[in-house]
């Protein structure tokens, strides 16, 4: 990991320090993602499946074998430990009761001497695309379908790539199963991205797709928007630990190897006023690091992204801190809660030492689809609206556009827009 000194550096220098771009040939990859979309809208799933069969399972021959039927869906349970089920069900109700406190009603007010109200409704259908290929990631399953579930989403489906076998991993199937969902399909990549967005005869079309992927999944939905609704872009995975002289340097290692165990671009970084603590980071990173099966991955990622950051105060590190807008941002300080209203932009901002990034990302209820690449600065987390459609209502009485037509009238005028003031000149000469 790279030990920096924020006085070394102006704000913007160090913030292109911590968040570097991966060298990647983006053209490329948007032509061949442009090419994919098109090629499903105009194929169906004669594309899915030729797609399907290059890029995962040489097993998916024809469109009929697209589909996971319910046996395999029922079946996934035997498949799976008891653990694991316990650990699904466990957090299916943490997830369940934290979303729901974020439902609204739909509501009416008439006070004003008009009727003015907002309608609040489900979307009605939606597609959930689970990545599948370095790791079965059924808790970002998790995180997607149950916010909508509790949003009241009638229709969900699932897209997730099939391995060489032309199986999806059952502990994927198994949270699908306990998330009450019934309509998955083996199909991954920006393929399964047009499938849904534009429909095939096999693959429903829905009205808004959810969940990330690598950067063609990410570059599908950007195709796509417009046709159908995406609930966003998210990129690599971050997370900024701001400590002090008192976290343990044990601790915070572990927590910036959670993200660097992803591997690629993923962004591990700490902040802290105290370099002693950075330099005992370092040093506990490289010692854990050994110890882990996955230590040519970390080693990997840390050269890309990881950093320890020494500030002049924590007063400096919280306008570092702030600046990123990470995803994930941990606080691990003697007096944590009393630095939560001076974070002005964040994912989900974890306090104190017990408060680990893996408690989020597994059980402790807010969803763990964050807002990545400094987009938290205008960005929310995954959460029941993003299911959600609100249409605004008006209904007026007679009485009340005579007494506002004036306003109307003069708004219209300024705008040259005469057959605005027209469709309330011929109401009023009609009474």
């Amino acid at each position: 990991m790279k030990l920096l000194f924020a006085k070394d550096y102006t704000r913007e220098e160090l913030l292109r320090v911590l968040q570097p771009r991966a060298a990647a040939d983006l053209a490329v990859a948007e032509q061949a993602v442009r090419a994919i979309c098109a090629d499903v809208r105009a194929r169906g799933d004669d594309a899915v499946v030729e797609y399907t069969r290059r890029f995962d399972s040489p097993a998916i021959t024809d469109a009929s074998r697209l589909r996971v039927t319910p046996e395999e869906i029922a079946g996934a349970a035997e498949q799976v430990s008891p653990a694991y089920r316990e650990a699904v069900d466990a957090a299916i109700r943490r997830i369940e009761r934290y979303h729901q406190k974020q439902l609204r009603p739909s509501w009416f007010d008439t006070s004003d001497g008009v009727l003015l109200g907002q309608l609040i409704r489900p979307i009605e259908r939606v597609g959930l695309y689970i990545p599948g290929g370095k790791a079965p990631l059924a808790s970002t399953l998790l995180m997607t379908a149950i916010p909508a579930r509790v949003a009241g989403v009638p229709f969900i489906e699932l897209c997730t790539p099939p391995g060489p076998d032309g199986r999806v991993d059952p502990h994927i199937l198994y949270a699908a199963s306990a998330c009450g969902i019934e309509t998955a399909f083996k199909v991954g990549g920006a393929q399964a991205i047009a499938a849904m967005a534009y429909g095939t005869a096999t693959v429903p079309r829905v009205d808004k797709i959810a969940g990330p992927g690598n950067i063609y999944v990410l570059l599908a939905k950007r195709e796509v928007f417009g046709d159908v609704g995406i609930e966003s872009l998210p990129g690599p995975s971050e997370i900024a630990v701001l400590a002090d002289s008192t976290a343990r340097p044990a601790y915070v290692a572990a927590d910036l190897l959670s993200q660097a165990e992803h591997g690629g671009d993923n962004l591990s970084v700490l902040v802290t006023p105290s370099e002693d603590l950075a330099r005992a980071v370092i040093a506990e990173v490289e010692r854990q690091t050994e110890r882990s099966p996955r230590a040519e991955i970390i080693r990997q990622s840390l050269a890309f992204g990881g950093a320890c950051v020494v500030a002049s105060s924590l007063d400096e590190g919280i306008e570092i801190v702030n600046a990123f807008a990470p995803e994930h941002l941990e606080i691990v300080t003697a007096e944590p809660m009393a630095l939560l209203g001076r974070i002005k932009a964040a994912g989900a901002i974890l306090l104190g030492e017990a408060s680990s990034e893996p408690v989020g990302d597994y059980i402790a209820g807010p969803s763990h689809v964050l807002p990545t690449g400094g987009t938290a600065r205008f960005s929310s987390p995954l959460s029941v609206d993003d299911f959600l459609v609100k249409s605004s209502v008006i209904a007026y009485t007679p009485e009340r556009l005579r007494a506002d037509a004036e306003h109307i009238l003069a708004l219209a005028e300024v705008e040259g827009l005469d057959a605005h003031a027209n469709a309330v000149r011929v109401r009023l000469a009609n009474e």
